[in-house]
């Protein structure tokens, strides 16, 4: 999993209300285990119509919008079936961050195991988070996750609360293969002593 620091790009305004997992990957993409290759399929049923052309009005058709790192999103982000392939297709798609008032429980688990940032944040400054990101282009959004800080385009700024053991694991790159491998010599160690204690096991 990459290691995330600092994310700066453009914020896509996303202001609907409870968009769930099947409007984030809809249930005809997966079919596969790969982590790749979903980030086409992103919001499907929003970006294209019935012929497969894209939609110009949706936000990530957009010119401005097609390389969005950042989605500021209304309540209930990510609610649903529990689909890990919901974050998977999201960075598959370069986003990194997705900032909302609330999130779905096991969505927000998938994300950080993933290494996608979901931040909660107040419905004030979710409102001007979205002013920010209708912007466009301009619409370019700084997510500091060491000082837990955003920064918008004019140089305002907005804190928010993460727990710590998962920004440890974001800040190192560390999703649950990556934790167990950090304690790899205690656990030799461990298996070593048990193998010596009871060679008949």
């Amino acid at each position: 999993m990459d290691k995330f620091t600092k994310v700066t790009g453009v914020a896509a305004p996303m202001p609907l209300m409870n968009i769930d997992t099947d409007m984030i990957i809809p249930k005809q993409f997966l079919k596969t285990i790969k982590r790749s290759g979903l980030g086409v399929n992103l919001f499907d049923e929003m970006r294209y119509d019935s012929e497969g052309r894209e939609i110009p009005e949706f936000v990530l058709n957009q010119p401005a919008y097609r390389d969005a790192k950042i989605i500021v999103a209304g309540d209930n982000f990510g609610c649903g079936s529990s689909r890990e392939h919901a974050p998977w297709a999201l960075l598959d798609f370069g986003i990194r961050v997705v900032i909302s008032t609330s999130f779905a429980d096991i969505f927000y688990n998938n994300c950080f195991k993933n290494g996608i940032l979901p931040i909660v944040v107040s419905q004030e400054d979710i409102d001007k988070l979205m002013d920010d990101a209708k912007r466009g282009s301009n619409a370019v959004i700084s997510v500091d996750l060491e000082n837990q800080v955003i920064t918008g385009p004019d140089g305002g700024s907005v804190s928010f609360d993460v727990d710590p053991h998962r920004k440890h694991c974001l800040l190192n790159g560390l999703d649950d293969i990556g934790l167990t491998l950090e304690k790899a010599a205690s656990i030799d160690a461990y298996e070593a002593k048990a193998a010596a204690e009871r060679p008949w096991v």
